[in-house]
């Protein structure tokens, strides 16, 4: 077997006095594994500091059963537990890359390390407060990324929604375009007088209350309407009666006005004037399907800021809250879940950020709607007390264990399953809100969680 490299090829031992190495070569060891071996697994204990003297380390995460790189270390490097690290169990499973040699110190050996070597504890311990802040960035990012895509997957479904309905209305209506000219030939060839014809379109034109009726009534009134346009002539009664009813022209409105028409004259004038109402009502929905869509592209304007810069500035906590809460509506509705909005009235704006504030509602609410079966209940609150504006988020879902509740808003502290949360989201939220000068507060029994938040008003 070939002798094991020099601990000099780390980068952290480079410079080491000649006894600090002896140290870490008498009381650590040397170990090789060949390509693809599995070094660690997921829920190890994490007992060693792992320095890669040849090959690299590939760590991989479990996300929705899948597993995924998350980041390799490459010789010369370190990885694993290192002095004053609160790191007790391995994340992730760690796979040799290629033919890997590494040198190992169990953690028990700190002490005595410290005592050997302060200088070498000391770039560790830097090492570690380098590691942390790219992970947290790291983590802070994939928190974001997965954030924004279960807002895009919304999105894009309330986007389809409208889309779908202008495409459904624009192919019936063009097909209903191309057949008014011959409607149009058949009206003017079967008219009776221009009196009659003026009563005919009047109906075409005149906006018609929506019926009322249930939906056992409506069975009803379209049945008899069919069957009246079948003693007419009309020879597709049932599809008529349809389009004649949704403009609100029941029998009792038609009858008086075809009186005058001749019996072979009212097929005509029925099947042109159901074919006016469908056309106004087709435009109808397309206005209102492109409304919807005008409406969802403000909401995103509004939530993610883009037509605004990015200092602080006085802002409406309301708005935010509105547009977070019709960004996250398909999730919201996926699950069934009662929102009440108990808005305080006249309440003053804040001093802030719209898009990092609309960060805050989205974690809280998202939290929330993670804890909560089908169902739930969401209730959103706003309060003036003294000089600040107060905002909760309460739920009535199982509530947050008493013996989780003091570390809930820790930096990578989770409940849910490996790879299903980064433990961010309310660290972030935190953060952002402390930035703001204000407050984020938690309390929580089962039914009634409570998340609070305080914010200055502005002046």
């Amino acid at each position: 077997m070939l002798p094991a490299p020099p601990l000099t090829r780390i980068t952290a031992f480079a410079g080491l006095p000649p006894e600090t190495l002896a140290w870490l070569q008498e009381h650590g060891e040397i170990r090789r594994y060949m390509p693809n071996e599995v070094i660690t697994r997921a829920g190890d204990e994490a007992e060693f500091l792992m320095a890669v003297l040849t090959g690299g380390l590939q760590f991989y995460g479990a996300h929705n059963g899948n597993r995924e790189p998350i980041f390799r270390v490459e010789a010369g490097s370190i990885s694993g537990v290192l002095p004053y690290s609160r790191l007790r169990v391995i994340r992730g499973e760690g796979v040799a890359v290629g033919e890997t040699t590494l040198f190992l110190l169990h953690r028990d050996k700190f002490p005595a390390l410290e005592q050997a070597s302060p200088e070498l504890v000391q770039r560790l311990v830097s090492l570690m407060s380098d590691r942390a802040r790219m992970e947290a960035r790291a983590q802070e990012r994939d928190d974001k990324l997965r954030a924004l895509g279960k807002l895009s997957a919304g999105l894009a479904h309330e986007l389809n929604n409208p889309a779908a309905a202008i495409m459904r209305a624009a192919e019936v209506l063009a097909t209903n375009l191309r057949a008014r000219p011959a409607l149009l030939q058949q009206l003017v060839q079967h008219c009776p007088s221009p009196e009659a014809l003026t009563q005919l379109t009047a109906l075409a034109t005149t906006v018609h209350p929506p019926s009322t009726l249930s939906a056992l009534d409506r069975s009803d009134a379209e049945d008899a309407l069919a069957d009246w346009l079948e003693t007419q002539g009309v020879p597709d009664g049932f599809q008529l009666a349809a389009g004649l009813l949704d403009a609100g022209l029941p029998l009792t409105t038609l009858q008086p006005v075809l009186a005058d028409w001749a019996p072979a004259a009212r097929p005509a004038a029925l099947a042109w004037l159901e074919g006016q109402v469908t056309g106004l009502r087709l435009v109808q929905e397309v206005q209102e399907a492109g409304t919807r869509i005008t409406t969802l592209v403000t909401n995103v304007k509004t939530y993610s800021h883009m037509d605004r810069g990015q200092d602080f500035a006085p802002l409406d906590v309301h708005s935010g809250l509105d547009s977070t809460l019709n960004m996250l509506g398909f999730a919201l509705r996926g699950k069934n879940l009662h929102i009440t909005k108990d808005y305080a009235p006249a309440l003053p704006p804040v001093q802030g950020q719209v898009s990092s504030l609309n960060q805050v509602w989205t974690n809280l609410l998202d939290n929330a709607l993670d804890a909560l079966p089908p169902g739930g209940e969401i209730t959103i609150r706003t309060r003036l007390e003294n000089d600040f504006v107060r905002v909760f988020i309460i739920d009535n879902g199982p509530g947050i264990p008493p013996e989780v509740l003091p570390r809930i808003l820790e930096p990578f502290f989770t409940t849910k399953p490996a790879g299903e949360g980064t433990g961010l989201g309310l660290d972030i939220a935190l953060r952002i809100v402390e930035q703001h000068g204000g407050q984020l507060e938690v309390q929580s029994e089962p039914g009634h969680t409570e998340f609070g938040v305080w914010l200055p008003k502005s002046n």
